[in-house]
């Protein structure tokens, strides 16, 4: 069953059922930020999902660390009302259990890890950490609660969330890699799956000054935002929800306003696909009218 086009785009106070522990999260999971008060900013707009780094830029992710430790701080039962998932990217299943472990050594405020996402996941890979994952969630391994898989193989990402193997599964899209348009969106049955969220989102952003030196100057041609990427993936109905990445609290305070807009319209989707090819050097801009030449 495939989903009607959305008429208006999720709220980071709305809430989704992650597995079948009763956890609830926000169709909005933040992830790196820059400013610890980001954390803040978003749980008052209403984000209560957050993804953390078990291993892989560790230090990139101190910034988020900081602020839900901040956050925790103001007790009054937030830690339950936050959902926590941490992601582990080696792929020997010896491997994939301590890391998660050392996530709570380090910051033991957290208490507990509600969600367990193997990382960067491929089909060579995926039969053998899956197990050692869905034991995770079976044991409540560190007080988890659901697992998911952030996949960079459409197709396993396909199998997993059709078979309800995981929980959430991650996968880019973006109009630079609009890949799942066709081998991953056509075959969601929307009834029937695990939560689907997107991540990369923003991946290749145009600026207004590169698209004025690429020939698309904002006096003829529309600027997209950076938040215009996250409608970008919003507007596909397939999507539960995305891992975002505001660094402070304007930028959360930007992306709320963003959501406001809606979807994409249907040019306005194809012009981001467009801007990306001539971004990428795929395609120049015709010069005798305002369009884009494919170059084929």
């Amino acid at each position: 069953m495939r989903r009607p086009r959305r008429q208006t785009l999720p709220h980071f106070t709305d809430r989704l059922p992650l597995g079948d522990q009763g956890l609830l999260v926000s169709p909005f999971c933040l992830g790196m930020v820059r400013s610890p008060e980001a954390v803040s900013a978003a749980f008052d707009a209403g984000i209560n999902f957050f993804f953390l780094s078990a291993d892989m830029h560790w230090p990139l992710y101190e910034p988020l660390r900081c602020g839900l430790k901040d956050l925790l701080r103001r007790g009054g039962g937030i830690r339950d009302e936050i959902v926590l998932g941490a992601a582990c990217y080696p792929t020997q299943p010896d491997f994939c259990t301590y890391p998660f472990q050392e996530v709570l050594d380090a910051a033991p405020e957290f208490k507990r890890l509600d969600l367990l996402i193997a990382g960067g996941v491929y089909s060579r890979d995926f039969p053998e950490r899956l197990p050692v994952y869905q034991q995770h969630r079976r044991g409540n391994f560190l007080g988890s609660r659901a697992i998911g898989m952030s996949f960079h193989d459409r197709q396993t990402a396909l199998t997993a969330i059709s078979q309800r193997l995981v929980d959430i599964a991650y996968i880019r899209y973006n109009p630079s890699h609009p890949g799942a348009r066709d081998d991953l969106f056509p075959y969601v049955d929307c009834s029937i799956r695990s939560l689907l969220f997107n991540f990369k989102s923003t991946l290749g952003y145009v600026s207004p000054d590169l698209q004025a030196e690429l020939g698309l100057p904002g006096d003829i041609y529309w600027q997209p935002a950076i938040t215009d990427y996250y409608r970008f993936a919003l507007t596909r109905p397939e999507f539960d929800g995305l891992l975002v990445a505001p660094g402070t609290s304007n930028e959360v305070a930007a992306l709320a306003a963003a959501l406001e807009l809606g979807p994409l319209e249907p040019d306005e989707d194809q012009f981001l696909r467009d801007l990306a090819l001539v971004a990428s050097g795929g395609a120049r801009v015709a010069a005798e009218q305002p369009a884009i030449d494919s170059g084929k």
